[in-house]
């Protein structure tokens, strides 16, 4: 990934954004906590702009996730095709998620259709 990319967790807004040298938003993963059966972070989207493909940014905020997640204790539940794919290829950082989270996660989704 390029070193000018900060990542920052809009958790208010339920984005984590890839912020470029000039400040703007290049990625964005757009997630949700789930509170029941138990706290999860749930990634629904992974979006990079089109100038800045190919550059790592999508790992990048999915590697920031599953840290944040780490960091707070709970679990990722991945919605997101991108996510569940990179955290497939990194077992080692992004640990499975319990398929009964994952149908909640999805019940909540379903719940809240537009929310995404």
């Amino acid at each position: 990934m390029s070193s000018d990319i900060e990542i920052r967790d809009d958790r208010g807004a339920g984005r984590l954004e890839a912020l470029g040298a000039g400040g703007e938003v290049v990625g964005r993963i757009e997630y949700f906590v789930l509170d029941a059966p138990e706290p999860a972070l749930v990634p629904v989207h992974t979006v990079v702009e089109p100038a800045h493909e190919g550059k790592g940014i999508a790992g990048s905020l999915a590697r920031e996730l599953y840290g944040i997640a780490a960091r707070e204790g709970v679990p990722v539940a991945p919605l997101c095709p991108y996510v569940t794919k990179w955290a497939a290829r990194h077992p080692e950082e992004a640990p499975p998620a319990d398929p009964a989270l994952v149908r909640a996660a999805k019940v909540w989704l379903a719940a809240h259709p537009g929310r995404f």
